[in-house]
């Protein structure tokens, strides 16, 4: 009578465990490491994995999906319930999840014909988690990493237009984010920092929507730096390639209120005068006239006309 308990306890554990592990999903927090291990034979597991997915609980057939390959590892369905298993983690918007079990699938079967899919899986995971440009934008560079992977490695693949329509987008939020920062380098008066930004975008994301805007703040920042020149050249490039926008407006009136002249040439054997001594001529050690640098009481020899204190001239 004494093992009667200890017999109930055991009866009711096993009733436990041989509950669907599916059952155990409807309280949440369904994990890998949560589900009891109760052999099944693989058409079983896999078959209600399938119906989970359809009816749309996508965690529940996902830890199904697992339990495929964890159960029979070797059998033709394990491969299959692996993608599944990244699809289906996907659909549950974990996308950690979903880029472990399409990276798990492509290590161990890299040249299956599903083989696209699975990088493209790896992509969407990425793309789904990128946040706007006032964020730290690395989720966003592993996006255009995956994407640019897979339209390198099967370029002819159904996959492969999507993934180039993504890049697009992807560089075009990678571009706003240098625009964020330069734009916040410039409104604290940091020019160089905030002309080093504008750059980038021109010179690294020339096709994106943020390169007019670019174009019209290095003609401010140019100007800011007193380099006119950069700035005229940097509005003349906007001006010929988008002359009707308001951009192109911003950047033009600022040059008509900062013209800017180019310097005449030099003639032959002509030296260039210095700013603010337009009538200077230079003139030859020892000319008559001339006092040296060592001569004349009081002089300083800061001038070609005599020393300062020679006295006013009578």
């Amino acid at each position: 009578m004494r093992n009667l308990p200890s017999r109930s306890l055991a009866l009711a554990l096993i009733a436990v465990l041989a509950i669907p592990v599916a059952g155990c999903a409807g309280r949440g927090g369904l994990k890998k490491g949560d589900v009891p291990y109760v052999a099944r034979d693989v058409g079983t597991l896999y078959s209600l994995a399938k119906r989970r997915l359809d009816q749309g609980r996508y965690k529940e057939a996902a830890v199904l999906f697992d339990e495929v390959e964890r159960q029979h590892p070797y059998s033709v369905w394990a491969r299959r319930a692996q993608l599944m298993s990244a699809f289906s983690y996907y659909m549950d918007q974990s996308y950690t999840e979903s880029i472990q079990s399409a990276q798990r699938f492509i290590s161990v079967h890299p040249g299956n014909r599903d083989a696209p899919y699975a990088y493209y899986l790896v992509a969407l995971g990425y793309y789904e988690q990128i946040a706007d440009v006032t964020r730290d934008q690395k989720i966003t560079q592993q996006a255009q990493d995956a994407l640019g992977e897979l339209v390198r490695r099967y370029p002819n693949s159904k996959y492969a237009a999507d993934a180039r329509l993504k890049i697009d987008l992807v560089r075009d939020h990678l571009a706003g984010k240098e625009m964020e920062i330069g734009r916040f380098y410039e409104t604290r008066g940091q020019w160089l920092a905030a002309t080093l930004r504008f750059r980038t975008v021109i010179d690294q994301y020339q096709t994106t929507t943020h390169v007019p805007e670019a174009l019209m703040r290095l003609t401010e920042t140019y100007l800011a730096l007193g380099v006119p020149e950069e700035a005229q050249k940097a509005a003349a490039v906007l001006g010929a390639n988008y002359p009707g926008t308001e951009w192109y407006k911003r950047a033009y009136d600022l040059m008509q209120k900062h013209p800017w002249t180019p310097a005449k040439p030099l003639g032959p054997g002509e030296l260039p005068v210095p700013l603010g001594m337009k009538d200077a001529q230079p003139v030859a050690p020892g000319t008559p006239g001339i006092a040296p640098k060592d001569q004349g009481a009081g002089s300083t020899g800061t001038s070609n006309t005599g020393g300062a204190g020679s006295g006013p001239p009578k």
